[in-house]
């Protein structure tokens, strides 16, 4: 049985010990991860606004964005759109991520081996 005010938390690892920056989600064992994350982005603006006791207060617009699992695209989407979003991303088409990816594992294994 799930939890159905289950709300994710984004993480991050504490140190500064070369410790990943990369953020994490602790998900209970009777969740899944979600699909799809909603963020908010925060900014200042160079706007003020008067605070309860007169003093200024910052004013911030915030803006919502939508981060979608990439794996669940590549899942459910044909290759041809799948790389599509992944090039409207800055990333690679997927067979070529791949073949870099391998041509990269091949130099570290002759390195290592040498």
């Amino acid at each position: 049985m799930t939890a159905k005010n289950w709300v994710p938390e984004i993480m991050y690892e504490e140190g500064t010990d070369g410790a990943s920056n990369l953020p994490f989600i602790q998900v209970p064992t009777e969740e899944v991860m979600p699909k799809l994350l909603f963020i908010f982005e925060s900014r200042q603006t160079e706007e003020t606004e008067p605070g309860p006791s007169g003093e200024e207060l910052p004013i911030f617009e915030w803006d919502l964005h939508q981060y979608a699992d990439m794996a669940i695209l590549k899942e459910t989407l044909r290759t041809e759109l799948y790389d599509e979003v992944r090039v409207s991303l800055g990333l690679q088409p997927l067979a070529e991520a791949a073949a870099a990816g391998h041509h990269i594992t091949q130099n570290v294994r002759t390195t290592l081996e040498d």
